[in-house]
């Protein structure tokens, strides 16, 4: 009876050394795991470094140091084209920056592993030898992480101005088309795809599409302004977008759940009628949204003296 008693007890304790190891490991493991999160997230004041740290790049004419916060396929957005990374840094060559203010910033997660800054600026500096506007200017950059680097992967920015009235619509008021018939396909992985979606919801005046496709926390970046979800699906309201031409699609994928369309956008009846338009869409839930939107009027080339 004895030995039947020792042999219980020996196992019991068995038992418990071997759930308390269980449980350090799952404890640790847990901890690791937390800590790799924890390290591979940004943190607004982080990527606000990063992105002054490339203006100190392009005031210095540092660019090789500006070219090591950037990924491989960077695009820049500009109100005279659409650069990848080669083209974005020749373009600066003959940028010369004596001074910059930032102001107003603000980071949107897009998902674990890409972020978007939005910020406005204020500049002096010649672009070979012409003074550049002062602004401001409504900026954006997104950054990816990339093997636990976090780089910039897009940028944009607009001049800040009072836009111009959208075109009026052709008749009577437009009003939110709800019928079946007006339905629209769900959004998917395609960016591109996406977004000619959403102009053709807004070409057939179906609103309720439109606001459908757009996050809850969208971020709309314009001329005149920043605008969530609601101001939005408002400033579309109004328009005659039937017109609309679409051309010059360049996409770029941040990650399984994230990406990004850049493309041309002419608009009869606007002045000018020409915009660049960039949207960033992203997986929640298995639900493809847009989650931020800028657009930027192309710049009307100088009269040739």
């Amino acid at each position: 009876m004895k030995k039947i008693f020792v042999l219980v007890s020996f196992l019991i304790v068995a038992a418990a050394c071997s759930t308390e190891t269980s449980l350090k490991k799952d404890t640790t493991a847990n901890a690791n795991k937390a800590m790799e999160s924890k390290s591979t997230a940004a943190s607004e004041a982080e990527i606000t470094a990063k992105e002054k740290a490339g203006w100190d790049a392009i005031k210095k004419k540092d660019f090789d140091a500006l070219g090591k916060l950037l990924t491989s396929d960077f695009i820049d957005v500009e109100d005279d084209g659409a650069y990848d990374k080669a083209g974005s840094i020749a373009s600066l060559k003959d940028f010369d920056l004596t001074d910059i203010a930032y102001s107003d910033w603000k980071m949107l997660t897009i998902d674990k592993d890409a972020v978007i800054l939005t910020y406005n600026l204020t500049v002096k500096a010649t672009n070979k030898g012409q003074a550049v506007p002062l602004g401001p200017y409504h900026a954006a950059a997104a950054y990816v992480n990339r093997d636990g680097q976090w780089l910039g992967i897009y940028y944009q920015q607009t001049l800040a101005k009072t836009a111009p009235p959208p075109p009026p619509p052709a008749g009577s008021p437009a009003k939110a088309a709800t019928s079946s018939a007006a339905k629209i396909a769900d959004a998917g992985p395609d960016a591109t795809a996406n977004e000619k979606l959403v102009w053709d919801a807004l070409k057939s005046k179906n609103y309720d599409a439109f606001a459908a496709f757009l996050a809850p926390d969208s971020v709309e970046v314009e001329a005149d302004g920043v605008y969530n979800k609601a101001g939005s699906v408002k400033g579309v309201s109004s328009g005659d977008f039937s017109k609309a031409e679409l051309s010059e699609w360049k996409p770029v994928k941040f990650d399984n759940d994230a990406s990004l369309v850049t493309y041309m956008v002419k608009l009869p009846g606007m002045k000018p009628d020409q915009e660049r338009h960039s949207t960033i869409w992203v997986n929640r839930n298995g639900k493809w949204l847009a989650l931020f939107h800028q657009g930027t009027p192309v710049a009307t080339p100088e009269p040739k003296k």
